[in-house]
């Protein structure tokens, strides 16, 4: 029973070991972190140990200003400076031009990007209702070539519009770049703990915080990549269009050529031709109907049967007696 006891001890004391080893870890990683200095012990102990000494070099602006010098190199022992670190920019810029020839202006563009180690990101053609066509580059170029290429594509046409940008995420960098090292250290003492863990539980246990640790430690992979890529390449977008056509150009004088006269003649002509049409179209119904309705009157009357006569009879005229024939015997009267 004393040895059954006895081994149970030692076992309940080889989990705690362990347990606090994690958490010695877990330590280690949170106070390197802070302070922004990456741990390079392969210990949880020595880790734990020199996490107050990292937080203390952590200063302010520390990790954007350099490393810290690893004991035992040259620097740190004759104590001279660490070199500066290179500035961390990221650069875009946005063109507007105006050119008659598009497409020249477009294999410009390509072929400077491309000559100095570039290349075209992007690329869209579109044709306005004026029928104006705009295209529109994203070219990637390097940095240090970034303003050889964007001053090549501003004589490629008329300039309409020029915005350069410039974001300096120095500290970012610095920032993910010390992570990252913690990050990695931290994963490395997970792994050793799991090579000289025995119990199963612990096992288990430690998998899942390497884990976790280790999508962490993705993650700050792809946003220094990210950053990577966007201080080492510059982005210029190129905006290309035609000019709008000019309108046509009028006559000074005020006298209409012959030509000019002919055809105004004409165009009054077939407009109003095409006016009378329109009103003869609207007028024709209302004209038949009333051609119709007349002709059917007059067919009505036509073919109506007399009337008899109800009123009084005409007054009969007298007659006036005609003349006497004159007698020859008859002696005229004289008168006394």
């Amino acid at each position: 029973m004393r040895t059954t006891s006895r081994g149970t001890a030692v076992r309940n004391r080889g989990a705690a070991a362990v347990a606090a080893l994690s958490l010695a870890g877990a330590l280690a990683l949170t106070g390197c972190g802070a302070g922004g200095v990456s741990a390079g012990s392969s210990s949880a102990d020595k880790a734990a140990a020199g996490a107050p000494e990292g937080a203390a070099r952590g200063k302010p602006g520390a990790a954007a200003a350099a490393p810290p010098a690893a004991p035992g190199t040259d620097a740190a022992k004759n104590g001279q400076q660490p070199a500066a670190v290179r500035p961390h920019v990221i650069r875009t810029a946005t063109l507007a031009l105006e050119t008659t020839d598009a497409q020249k202006a477009l294999a410009a563009a390509r072929t400077a990007a491309e000559g100095a180690g570039g290349y075209v990101g992007n690329e869209s053609t579109r044709r306005g209702e004026d029928g104006r066509m705009t295209s529109t580059l994203t070219l990637r170029v390097p940095g240090d070539r970034f303003d050889a290429v964007l001053g090549a594509m501003e004589g490629s046409g008329k300039l309409l519009n020029r915005k350069v940008e410039a974001q300096d995420v120095t500290e970012k960098v610095a920032d993910v770049d010390s992570r990252v090292k913690s990050q990695q250290a931290s994963v490395a003492r997970v792994r050793d703990m799991m090579d000289r863990a025995t119990a199963l539980s612990d096992v288990v246990m430690l998998e899942s915080e390497l884990s976790k640790r280790q999508s962490d430690l993705e993650s700050l992979l792809a946003q220094q990549t990210a950053l990577k890529d966007q201080t080492s390449m510059g982005t210029i977008t190129m905006e290309v269009s035609e000019p709008a056509a000019k309108p046509a150009a009028q006559k000074k004088d005020g006298e209409p050529s012959f030509t000019g006269a002919l055809s105004g003649g004409w165009d009054a002509f077939t407009t109003i031709v095409r006016y009378l049409a329109l009103v003869i179209a609207v007028v024709l119904p209302f004209a038949v109907t009333a051609a119709l309705a007349l002709l059917c009157f007059r067919l009505y009357r036509r073919l109506r049967p007399a009337e008899p006569k109800t009123g009084l009879s005409a007054k009969r005229v007298p007659a006036v007696p005609s003349a006497r024939p004159a007698d020859p015997t008859e002696t005229a009267r004289v008168p006394d």
